[in-house]
């Protein structure tokens, strides 16, 4: 790797000596610690999804942008930083990642910035909750997250439960089939949706094992095909919310957002805590099950790597 790349960046020595050594390793996001929950769960829910990873035999690196340093791999007080600091700090993105770094700034990054760091670090899996997409209304906005430009061009494989259910997910799926990104149904050919296990929507390719997803991963590197795979894996059933009454709620929240003027990066965080606020924090439990399954196929895909 240049070295105009790797100077911007902390790889933790842990992380680092797996990459080195072959081993395996999932790479976390940190916009769910500083804008996706509320503290101390936020704080509560990373050291979790850290354990998991540990617990499914993999090296967990937590991505993040510290005092303007790209890092791969956080610690335990790091992590509590980010927690503590919440909203505080700033959500970030491609864009965003060269201001934040020369003016040697704290930034929790996003799927989209997470998978750059991951790619400079040298790690090939990712996990993380729900990817972005195509927003609601979007024939008027044009309010389409990073998350996908990123993935038609980074090659990292993203476990996640879906699409968030706030977005337009159909929109979402035609970007992707645009852009060459493959989207992966695990155990299911119906895309899950975030807090519910069924979008209504078809994936591309069903996979039921890890192995199998590792071996059109291995396949799509060799052959040198750019961008990444987004790999989809359903709620657990007993923490799967019901469908027609998280619809109800998030329609109800998107009213509120367009009401008070929400828009751009604030949006999800927004549209997340007023759902948690109107389900009565089920949605957010809802929330930490997901991510924590999530981490634990990421997991197993990087093993079988």
């Amino acid at each position: 790797m240049p070295p105009s790349e790797t100077r911007y960046l902390d790889i933790a020595p842990e992380v680092s000596s797996a990459i080195r050594d072959g081993q395996p390793v999932v790479a976390l996001e940190s916009t769910i610690i500083s804008h996706g929950m509320p503290h101390p769960a936020n704080v509560e829910t990373a050291l979790r999804v850290e354990r998991t990873v540990r617990d499914a035999g993999a090296v967990p690196a937590t991505i993040a942008i510290l005092g303007g340093r790209l890092k791969a791999g956080l610690t335990t007080d790091e992590i509590r930083r980010l927690g503590e600091r919440g909203q505080a700090i700033t959500k970030t993105s491609r864009r965003d990642i060269p201001f934040v770094v020369s003016r040697g700034e704290d930034g929790a990054t996003t799927v989209a910035a997470s998978m750059i760091v991951a790619t400079l670090a040298g790690i090939r899996v990712f996990a993380t909750g729900g990817i972005g997409g195509v927003h609601r209304g979007v024939n008027e906005t044009m309010d389409i997250s990073a998350d996908l430009e990123e993935l038609a061009r980074t090659d990292v494989a993203v476990v996640c439960a879906g699409v968030k259910s706030v977005l337009d997910i159909g929109r979402t799926l035609e970007y992707l089939e645009t852009k060459g990104v493959p989207v992966v149904g695990y155990c299911t050919d119906d895309l899950p949706a975030f807090f519910t296990s069924s979008s209504g929507f078809p994936v591309d390719y069903r996979a039921d094992s890890p192995t199998e997803i590792a071996a059109a991963l291995q396949a799509k590197r060799e052959m040198g095909l750019s961008g990444g795979m987004v790999i989809t894996n359903p709620i657990p059933a007993e923490h799967a919310m019901d469908k027609d009454e998280i619809d109800a709620v998030i329609n109800d929240a998107i009213v509120d957002m367009e009401q008070l003027g929400v828009s751009g990066k604030d949006t999800t965080p927004f549209l997340l805590a007023r759902i948690a606020e109107r389900t009565d924090g089920r949605s957010l439990a809802a929330n930490i099950e997901l991510v924590v399954n999530n981490a634990r196929l990421a997991a197993e895909i990087a093993r079988a790597l």
